[in-house]
């Protein structure tokens, strides 16, 4: 069986979709092959496969979650319309335009700023739901991905919606943290990416529209190829223990030229998949909240904190202490803005929703 698999959540969404229009989901799933109920995690390739019998059905490659249905062809139309620019940030903003014309609402504006380029998603009224946050992210990081023959690390994603029950999946699925109810939607990543060649030609595109989206669901997901054997490795290991680059190569049975290769491949390097990993782990334990920055310095390998405090703001534009301060002031809000909803002496159907 496949190794890359779709949570059962994200198929009880697309379904939702098909409810919400007044279509049953039971004869799609038959056609695809999948039970009438979803309770185990399905392969990339029948989630594929559900995702183009959904669209189709309902006309809608977007499932009905944007102002406007987003016409079956045209996400072929979107592959076309970017397949002549020359870098990806030329490839992102026109695609950006592309949708802003199919969909109107979301609509994607491209920030570049402090070293990081920001997808931030527009929208006159209030926020949809995290399922049409993470479709706009699919279509468009994905087909960018494949457009540079790369994958491109996300930093982080934010979402202004109320976090589902199934927050924890989202998280897996994108391999960065996700937050919720924040000021505004968003997909950041560093801004060098911006500089790659679209690589793709006419021929390229036909291939790969003939396996869309399962192709883009498994080939540049933050844990497919040799990068997530890496960072497999190192997840066992502390920080400060971790292996140089040929100690790695030497322990992988694979020679230094090849390993720099195949991560470069998937828009990674050795220093990359150990800064990404560092972030994570600095970010949680500063929300913790509990330990000085000092140790938490010394647990991820650097040599001395002002090591750390330059590293840190250099991948989230503050200082531990900024960050930590803002962890715990959002904390409060959330903890002060629940305590009042569960005091509301109204029932539930009254209770206004966040």
């Amino acid at each position: 069986m496949e190794r890359r698999m779709i949570a059962p959540c994200f198929v009880e969404d697309t379904l939702d979709c098909l409810r919400r229009h007044g279509l049953q989901p039971e004869p799609l799933l038959a056609q695809v092959g999948l039970p009438p109920v979803i309770t185990m995690p399905i392969t990339s390739v029948q989630y594929g496969a559900l995702w183009h019998a959904v669209a189709q059905t309902m006309d809608d490659e977007f499932f009905g979650e944007g102002a406007r249905p987003m016409r079956a062809g045209s996400f072929a139309l979107l592959c076309q319309a970017i397949l002549s620019t020359a870098t990806l940030e030329h490839a992102l903003r026109r695609g950006l335009r592309f949708l802003r014309a199919v969909l109107d609402e979301p609509h994607g504006q491209l920030v570049v700023e402090n070293g990081l380029a920001r997808i931030v998603l527009k929208d006159t009224g209030g926020p949809r739901s995290a399922f049409a946050y993470r479709t706009f992210w699919i279509i468009v990081h994905g087909v960018n991905c494949w457009l540079v023959g790369r994958r491109i690390p996300i930093r982080w994603v934010d979402f202004r919606c109320s976090e589902p029950l199934t927050g924890t999946d989202y998280r897996l699925f994108f391999g960065a943290p996700a937050r919720f109810e924040q000021p505004e939607t968003r997909l950041v990543f560093d801004a060098d990416f911006l500089k790659l060649p679209t690589i793709r030609d006419g021929r390229a595109l036909r291939e790969f529209l003939r396996h869309a989206p399962a192709n883009i669901l498994v080939h540049y997901r933050h844990d497919a190829g040799l990068s997530a054997t890496v960072r497999e490795r190192l997840r066992g290991t502390p920080p400060s223990a971790w292996p140089s680059f040929e100690v790695l190569a030497q322990r992988m049975r694979v020679s230094e030229p090849t390993l720099r290769r195949k991560l470069r491949q998937e828009g990674q390097t050795y220093q990359s998949i150990k800064d990404e990993m560092r972030r994570a782990l600095a970010m949680t334990a500063l929300r913790a909240g509990r330990r000085n920055v000092a140790d938490i310095a010394a647990d991820l390998g650097f040599s001395e904190p002002s090591a750390f405090h330059r590293a840190f703001r250099k991948w989230t534009g503050k200082s531990p202490a900024t960050f930590r301060r803002e962890a715990a002031d959002q904390a409060n809000i959330d903890f002060t803005a629940n305590a009042l909803a569960a005091a509301t002496p109204f029932p539930d159907k009254h209770r206004p929703v966040r």
